[in-house]
């Protein structure tokens, strides 16, 4: 089956997304050198709105949208980072995830004017941050620390801390590498002092599922292990139900050899009841191996703490 003439791409109008659908397009382009590109830029609810995301359906709020172009036919290709994707609910009907890239840095960054790293900072410092995940781990881990609520993407929250809003930032590694801004990065946290979100660091390729010429062209841009480590961690939410406001964090890890690894935490908001759970999959396949870790969690309380926080 012959790739299509041209490829037109929806994506979220940021910075950032742009700049993941220009990965996109360079790796369409040596991949499939005859075909053209062309970007549908959309500004997204969750772009628009600056207050609290769980009074605009949470994370859809981002791919609303994006999603709504390629249903109607405006474009044929969405691209999304998967930890802005719900997984508490399907993807919309008449899409597919065609690829998942190789996976970028899942990790954290401080970012400090000051050049001090995470445990050098004076109590009472104000850590500019809108998500809940990062929050309640840092009050688990520093709770001498202050979190401000701030959201915008990263550029803009990089302008609040220069006014004076916040005295540092916490914004992920992999998005600060996408806008060139990586020079901005006082230390890269290790994830388990900071476990990342559900899906970091991975771009997604939505299609329309009949568009099987277009999927065919774009699964070659996929990557197995991204591939794997994302069906284990997206299925681990689906089966937490967890939402916009659920402290979830976790991350598969597929080993050279092939095993494949998947640790997760469930925090209450305030970070002093923490859930853990890891399990290697053996010959498990990815996504029993997050059903796995989700029950694991279940059996913890999980079901009770997620339900008790308000979205």
């Amino acid at each position: 089956m012959s790739a299509p003439e041209l490829i037109r791409i929806v994506s979220r109008d940021s910075p950032m997304a742009l700049a993941q659908v220009e990965r996109v397009r360079a790796e369409l382009a040596a991949h499939h050198p005859g075909t053209a590109t062309e970007v549908v830029p959309v500004k997204t609810t969750g772009d628009k709105w600056m207050g609290d995301l769980s009074k605009v359906d949470g994370k859809g709020a981002f791919t609303k949208e994006v999603d709504e172009t390629l249903l109607a036919g405006r474009a044929d290709l969405a691209v999304h980072c998967v930890k802005d994707v719900p997984a508490d609910r399907p993807l919309p009907a008449g899409t597919a995830f065609a690829a998942f890239l190789r996976r970028d840095d899942i990790r954290d960054a401080l970012v400090h004017p000051g050049g001090l790293t995470l445990d050098e900072l004076p109590a009472g410092t104000r850590i500019g941050t809108s998500s809940v995940r990062r929050s309640a781990q840092l009050a688990a881990s520093h709770p001498h620390l202050r979190c401000v609520p701030m959201r915008g993407n990263a550029n803009r929250r990089l302008e609040k801390l220069a006014a004076g809003e916040a005295d540092a930032l916490l914004l992920a590694v992999a998005g600060l590498e996408r806008i060139g801004r990586a020079d901005v990065i006082t230390e890269v946290l290790p994830v388990d002092v900071m476990c990342p979100p559900i899906g970091a660091g991975t771009l997604a390729l939505q299609c329309r599922e009949g568009d099987t010429a277009l999927i065919d062209t774009v699964s070659a841009l996929g990557d197995r292990h991204a591939y794997r480590e994302t069906t284990a961690e997206r299925m681990l939410l689906h089966v937490l139900q967890g939402h916009c406001n659920s402290p979830v964090a976790g991350y598969a890890k597929a080993e050279r050899g092939g095993d494949l690894s998947l640790r997760a935490r469930v925090f209450t908001p305030d970070g002093k009841t923490v859930l853990n759970a890891h399990e290697w999959a053996g010959p498990l396949d990815p996504a029993t191996l997050g059903t796995s870790v989700a029950v694991a969690l279940l059996r913890q309380g999980a079901r009770e703490l997620i339900d008790s926080i308000a979205h």
